[in-house]
């Protein structure tokens, strides 16, 4: 039998202090990487406005409702994410096999902050080299041999995966009052100051109005059928939903908070992050010269080009690479939160002992990521290294799959009493808007993804003529 309004189940963790905690914890954990490092290479190699307007719209029809649906999951459950799933299932008389995809989300998010520190270490890295002066005046063979200097030397990776590992342990550690959220407290204000800085620095420094111009003004023309995919595959990545977290994070949440108008809120700070980023970097990018399709090389090797020209840059530098770390620590803490959750509920374990476990037993695995761009760096198999396979199995293949199961699991397996009495009291309109995009819409675009990333979707499309 469906769980009642008054049989509701409390967190074994605690909960966030209020609504606002929770959007600053779900934002951190959404706004990453993903927002200022991937969401600038991808829009400039996809054509700009065009591929913005259309990022915006996934966000809407396909974001938001994955959003909703793990957040209301997480909070009917009140487990982590591996026992959420098996008791709802079990609830709406499906099967507690659900589990698996609990499951799977927890082993996503192990795998992601295995190589996802590495490459926050080198953001930390990148403040030093910013502090002190080293991209100042260096041309693109210095900058290049800057990069190639640290990923080549193990130890200095490996050094850097270390310390952003035990910021990520310490915090988790705390708990959900006094490290989640008092990290994020700090953190996230911290973000957009050090965002709003940048923003100010390049309206004046940059060329603003050519950047302005490429990021709003859609030119439909230069967006393929790859970048309206590229666009709805961004618009899932960057809001972190399908590998726990979400719900993890849910499960902390207050009754009284209203999922609705809180996700909303989340997917407005992300979008917004986003989208700031692109105007820092692309009036930057275009100022120096520099390509906006430079690819993932674009923050850690054109923009430090740039800084290195530019009038004040080592500051600029620093504080970029500061508001990098930050924003992917407050990602990483949240990566680690799923599996901590679990191992406390099934094994017992104190929540020190859980995140010194979960998160010692990951830096282990993150030195096989380290070595990946050295020592191992010629030992290929698959889809290349052992990052560039890692990236690949949970990127492409877990994500997607994790997404696709909750959505259906949220839209067709949860009866409408359950999902409206969550999100209740918006179960009007609002409500049937969720319901569709969650049965129909989201998972038919989150099969588009998967479809995408494992290489099927695009001999299809080049078949049907869609396609160059």
């Amino acid at each position: 039998m469906a769980q009642t309004a008054s049989a509701r189940r409390t967190s074994l963790h605690g909960h966030w202090s209020s609504r606002l905690a929770f959007i600053l914890a779900v934002s951190g954990s959404a706004v990453g990487l993903g927002n200022i490092w991937r969401f600038p290479y991808v829009a400039g190699t996809n054509g700009g406005g065009a591929f913005v307007l259309v990022y915006l719209l996934c966000v809407a029809i396909v974001g938001l409702p994955l959003m909703m649906s793990e957040i209301l999951m997480g909070r009917r459950g009140r487990r982590n994410p591996v026992a959420t799933m098996q008791l709802l299932g079990e609830e709406e008389g499906s099967t507690p096999n659900w589990k698996l995809v609990g499951a799977g989300g927890v082993v996503a998010a192990f795998l992601i902050l295995s190589f996802y520190s590495v490459i926050a270490g080198w953001a930390v890295a990148y403040i030093w080299a910013g502090a002190s002066g080293v991209f100042t005046g260096a041309d693109a063979q210095r900058v290049g041999d800057i990069f190639a200097d640290l990923t080549g030397s193990w130890s200095r990776t490996a050094l850097w995966h270390t310390a952003f590992m035990a910021g990520t342990i310490i915090v988790v550690a705390r708990g959900v009052e006094r490290g989640l959220e008092q990290a994020v407290r700090v953190l996230m204000p911290a973000l957009l100051g050090l965002l709003i800085m940048l923003l100010g620095y390049s309206m004046v420094a940059g060329d603003f109005a050519r950047g302005l111009a490429f990021m709003f003004e859609p030119k439909l023309a230069d967006l393929s059928s790859d970048g309206v995919l590229a666009a709805l595959g961004q618009a899932f990545f960057s809001l972190s939903v399908g590998m726990g977290a979400v719900m993890a994070y849910g499960a902390y949440l207050p009754e009284e908070a209203s999922i609705t108008r809180t996700s909303v809120a989340v997917v407005l700070a992300d979008t917004s992050i986003a989208l700031l980023s692109g105007l820092v970097i692309f009036p930057i990018v275009f100022a120096n010269g520099l390509d906006p399709a430079a690819g993932p090389g674009l923050v850690f090797q054109s923009l430090p080009l740039a800084f290195g020209q530019m009038p004040g840059g080592s500051v600029v530098a620093t504080i970029f690479f500061l508001l990098l770390t930050f924003a992917a620590w407050t990602s990483g803490i949240s990566l680690l939160e799923p599996p901590v959750a679990y191992f406390m509920e099934s094994r017992g374990l104190t929540r020190t002992a859980a995140a010194s476990l979960v998160g010692g037993i990951i830096w282990v695995l993150g030195f096989l990521s380290v070595f990946s761009f050295n020592i191992l760096s010629n030992v290929i198999f698959l889809k290349g290294t052992f990052f560039d396979n890692l990236d690949f199995l949970t990127s492409s293949i877990l994500l997607p799959l994790g997404g696709f199961a909750i959505v259906v699991f949220a839209g067709w397996v949860m009866c409408e009493n359950s999902t409206s009495d969550e999100l209740d009291p918006e179960a009007g309109q609002a409500y049937r808007m969720w319901r569709f995009s969650a049965r129909y819409i989201a998972p038919i675009a989150v099969i588009l993804i998967f479809l995408n990333a494992i290489g099927v979707l695009s001999p299809v499309l080049q078949a049907l003529g869609l396609t160059d």
